[in-house]
């Protein structure tokens, strides 16, 4: 249980870091950091979305190969 919550958490964290090095590279950055007011908002709500969305991903893809491999 331990193992596959650590297999988990590492490739939440990777996923994470992808999704948001994609964002970072179409510009979404820049989108949040000039939007002004409720706008910076919303925007903020997407990046973190998607962020963790991305991480989700990554993490449950490792949890499905972890268990693959060890059957």
């Amino acid at each position: 249980m331990v193992s596959a919550f650590k297999v988990f958490l590492w490739w939440f964290v990777i996923g994470a870091t992808m999704a948001l090095a994609v964002i970072m590279l179409q510009g979404g950055i820049r989108e949040v950091m000039q939007a002004q007011g409720s706008v910076w908002e919303l925007k903020l709500v997407e990046l973190m979305t998607t962020t963790v969305g991305g991480g989700l991903l990554g993490g449950c893809i490792a949890l499905i190969l972890d268990r693959i491999k060890k059957s």
